[in-house]
């Protein structure tokens, strides 16, 4: 291993779903011990602290936690990044690494979800039938009066029949199977917040929230954390022979956010960023898409998993339709997308989830997820996207030590 390597040498999560005897402190300090735990560390061993929770930013969870977990006076960087704050939380944590600032620090993301309604709501109806432009909504505005919702269902629903009518070949049903997909991987995973197998006849029957997407194929909104150890390649070599074995290689770790487009000043852009990011992940981590054993995207919605098999290179451009067709995504086809359930299955609770897509793939690399095992997995990619934006990718790999 290089000196500038950067390895997860723990990480866990809580089951996500609803939790109504225990607060965000609570779970983050869930997540938290037991990410310890599965590194073989202490908070003494920590030379920083990226703690991300966004629908409370500002009462600074990282010191909340750190009350409950120890205090060592280590520097707290508390994280809100839209549903990218739990990648950005570990993208601070390896930058602090990177420095040389400490050589192992700590990433975590939490949230209380549960009943929490349509995310987006809230932010206020256009003030009339005619929208006008007016001082700093003036250069970056916001949805509403443009499109006529400023809810992450109506954008999503959007962003899926644009790709329809862009390439074709997508349908309600060609939605719904990629739900059903996803509600089946559900099944086989104890933390998942919905385990609950779906026909797409059920799934097209499910209230429409904005269509093509119904209530089975929108994210769940749920109660959760997520706990990551970060350690420099140069201090895992002093470690033991089996932290070293357990450990998996962060290969690329990239965030972006839009670049300038005029049409992204109207419809939020998934797909640009998303793209730039797979982009420079690739490179850094010096593989292809067509090497990845396993994908945990960001399906907030169903038509979002469509669009992202795209925007993450795992088809040809215009080719997500056919990728899905060809079993591709399935758990046992050649790119395996979402066992975890994704977002519509095993939940969304905001802040946690970019490190929740990572747990899953260590799960993976490790050997250690069951019955929904990829067999030989040794290279992942876990995928969250955000909107305002800010969009996350990591590549990870298989420890050859």
């Amino acid at each position: 291993m290089a000196n500038d390597d950067i390895w997860i040498l723990g990480i866990n999560m809580t089951k996500f779903g609803k939790h109504p005897n225990e607060d965000v402190v609570d779970l983050a300090s869930e997540a938290t011990l037991a990410a310890l735990a599965d590194a073989g560390v202490t908070m003494a061993d920590m030379g920083i602290l990226a703690a991300g929770n966004l629908m409370g930013a500002a009462a600074g969870i990282g010191q909340q936690l750190q009350k409950q977990v120890g205090q060592t006076g280590i520097p707290v960087f508390n994280v809100a990044n839209a549903c990218a704050t739990g990648a950005t939380a570990i993208r601070t944590v390896i930058m602090a690494i990177k420095a040389g600032e400490c050589d192992m620090g700590l990433a975590v993301g939490v949230e209380k979800l549960s009943g929490a309604g349509m995310l987006g709501a809230g932010m206020g109806p256009a003030a009339s039938d005619e929208w006008t432009p007016s001082g700093r909504l003036g250069a970056v505005s916001g949805l509403e009066g443009k499109l006529g919702t400023d809810m992450m269902p109506g954008v999503f629903a959007q962003v899926g029949m644009e790709y329809g009518h862009k390439y074709g070949g997508t349908s309600f049903e060609l939605f719904a199977r990629i739900s059903a997909k996803n509600h089946s991987n559900s099944t086989l995973n104890p933390l998942a917040a919905i385990q609950k197998d779906m026909t797409f006849e059920q799934i097209m029957a499910e209230p429409m929230i904005a269509y093509p997407n119904t209530r089975a194929m929108c994210s769940a909104n749920s109660d959760g954390a997520a706990a990551a150890v970060l350690v420099s390649g140069e201090k895992l070599r002093t470690l033991s022979k089996e932290q070293q074995r357990r450990a998996v290689k962060v290969s690329a770790s990239v965030l972006t956010s839009d670049p300038y487009e005029e049409g992204c000043q109207i419809l939020p852009n998934v797909n640009t960023l998303t793209r730039n990011a797979a982009r420079q992940a690739y490179e850094l981590a010096g593989i292809g898409p067509e090497d990845l054993d396993l994908v945990e995207l960001h399906d907030c919605f169903a038509t979002a998993e469509l669009v992202h098999y795209d925007n993450l290179m795992l088809c040809p451009e215009g080719g997500a339709v056919d990728f899905f067709e060809s079993g591709a995504p399935f758990r046992t086809g050649s790119t395996p997308v979402n066992v975890s359930g994704g977002l519509e299955s095993k939940g969304h609770p905001i802040a946690a989830t970019g490190i929740a897509n990572i747990w899953e793939i260590c799960h993976h690399l490790r050997g250690e997820a069951g019955p929904r095992q990829i067999e030989g997995a040794k290279v992942g990619l876990a995928h969250v996207i955000g909107l305002g934006s800010a969009c996350g990718v990591h590549i990870l790999e298989k420890s050859g030590l």
